[in-house]
């Protein structure tokens, strides 16, 4: 079985029916995208961009994403958890998750396009 997908189905309810269910929009919405076992976490990629990656962490599940500055809408739904490039949508019941919102930023993250990693280590380079 793949990783990540080993990580998913070993977790406890509610956290592995929620894992799931975003499981299943994320692949709806990306077709394309890879599911990949990274920092002992499952990532999506898309075209060999991290498009986002689930978390699950003490009571919630953690569906996080970079470029959060570029979201139009629903900036109010993240959680920064005194994190710098990331920001998550942050679930406890599957019945938590709203579909218009996980879609709306899978799109943004789509048309953006762009390699958070490569960003956040340019930042760096540029400060020292």
């Amino acid at each position: 079985m793949h990783p990540a997908e080993a990580y998913i189905l070993k977790q406890e309810e509610p956290y592995k029916t929620i894992l799931l269910q975003l499981q299943s929009i994320i692949e709806a919405v990306a077709p394309n995208a890879e599911l990949l076992y990274k920092w002992r976490i499952p990532f999506y990629y898309n075209n060999g961009i991290p498009l986002c990656f689930l978390n699950q962490s003490k009571d919630y599940v953690d569906l996080a994403f970079w470029h959060f500055d570029q979201l139009e809408k629903y900036s109010e739904y993240f959680v920064d958890a005194n994190r710098k490039s990331i920001r998550s949508l942050r679930y406890r019941s599957v019945e938590d998750i709203n579909d218009e919102i996980v879609v709306y930023v899978l799109q943004k993250q789509l048309k953006i396009n762009t390699n958070p990693f490569k960003l956040i280590l340019g930042k760096k380079k540029i400060k020292n």
